[in-house]
């Protein structure tokens, strides 16, 4: 009885980690081309820093949050977003504004939402990619799918023991059957222990050359707001000394 539980079990560990064996091969080809690349790891700027350490909701967190501390923009705890300065000074600004609509006031987790994959903000990440700081997204999601499928396999593969143990009709046939078991469980357990090490840096938003380059943006010295808005580039809202300003940004 076992044995029917155990070929889907080791179909699912087997495709799983395949797959992910080859995503990673894909991705380990494209950062050898990227690292062929000239990359500018110096100079970037607030909005560079808040992709590279949280993807694009980061770097619309951070506009957000300097409109407001600019006085250009009221964040309400409530989760209301309101025009104060209709005048974006850049692009992204506009795009904001724009966003928030004619009236002036919208919800803010509506707009952080619609902003985050806006071509405005998405941008900053394809130049960012190109300059070989940025995990190219079609990189990021497929390696963390292969990773989520093994980890799924492996789930799999426990429920599938649990309910075969739970059937065997005596001690020995169980006894058999965590014996074989044991060749997918070790499977997918290791790959996913070789995958925290091979395969997590291509899940973040930055490569090695984009961490690099957040390491030098924390170590540089900053005045007041400077640093504040550092913060929140690189760990989000809960950098935020405000709490009524953080509520605001979650709600």
């Amino acid at each position: 009885m076992w044995l029917l539980f155990l070929i889907p079990a080791f179909l699912a560990a087997a495709l799983s980690c395949l797959r992910l064996v080859r995503v990673t091969a894909t991705a380990d080809a494209l950062s050898g081309a990227e690292t062929g690349r000239p990359s500018d790891a110096t100079g970037i700027g607030l909005y560079e820093t808040a992709y590279l350490a949280g993807g694009p909701a980061r770097v619309v967190d951070l506009a957000l949050v300097l409109m407001a501390a600019q006085g250009r923009l009221h964040l309400a705890h409530t989760g209301w977003t309101s025009v104060v300065d209709p005048q974006g000074r850049n692009r992204l600004e506009r795009t904001l504004i724009e966003g928030i609509g004619p009236e002036g006031q919208c919800r803010t987790s509506g707009l952080r939402a619609e902003l985050a994959t806006h071509p405005a903000v998405l941008e900053i990440g394809g130049r960012l990619v190109l300059a070989g700081l940025a995990t190219p997204a079609i990189v990021q999601e497929a390696t963390s799918t292969a990773v989520r499928q093994v980890r799924q396999a492996l789930l799999l593969s426990l429920l599938l023991l649990g309910t075969s143990i739970a059937l065997a009709p005596d001690p020995g046939d169980a006894g058999a059957a965590v014996a074989w078991f044991a060749l997918p469980l070790v499977l997918t357990s290791g790959t996913l222990l070789m995958a925290r090490v091979d395969v997590h840096p291509y899940t973040r938003w930055a490569t090695h050359a984009g961490q690099q380059a957040l390491h030098a943006v924390h170590s540089a010295p900053g005045g007041t707001e400077q640093e504040l808005l550092t913060a929140v580039a690189m760990v989000g809202p809960a950098a935020l000394p405000d709490a009524r300003l953080r509520a605001a940004l979650r709600n």
